[in-house]
């Protein structure tokens, strides 16, 4: 069983910039693929970015190429969401998700994350 944790979440101007952590325990880090998803109000959880396991690839959602960037440090069992440039939609509660252990592919769909944090509140004001 995986505990995710999220941290770093809070209220930015537009421009502006945070980051997010997401600290794991309770598994091998090393072997999960970590997602980042958000979910604005009234709307679907969406995909924003993942890096892989072993190779660390990463992959990102088209509106967030350029101003995000998504990390880890498997020394310290977390990953990161650097999130730069921030505009008023990207206010959404964040929340951080493990696939694995060692499965193939970055996914983008939450069905394919089998653990999850509680999110935390990212709020970007024009």
């Amino acid at each position: 069983q995986v505990q995710l944790v999220e941290s770093g979440g809070g209220s930015v101007q537009a421009g502006g910039s945070l980051r997010l952590s997401c600290t794991a325990s309770g598994g091998t880090f090393p072997a999960y693929t970590m997602g980042w998803f958000r979910q604005a109000p009234g709307k679907e959880r969406m995909f924003v970015a993942a890096i892989g396991w072993g190779t660390m690839g990463t992959v990102y959602e088209d509106s967030v190429k350029g101003r995000f960037t998504v990390s880890r440090d498997n020394g310290k069992f977390t990953a990161y969401l650097q999130m730069n440039s921030l505009k008023p939609e990207d206010t959404a509660v964040y929340t951080c998700a493990a696939r694995g252990p060692f499965k193939p592919q970055i996914r983008t769909s939450p069905s394919d994350y089998n653990y999850w944090g509680q999110g935390t509140q990212v709020t970007v004001s024009s």
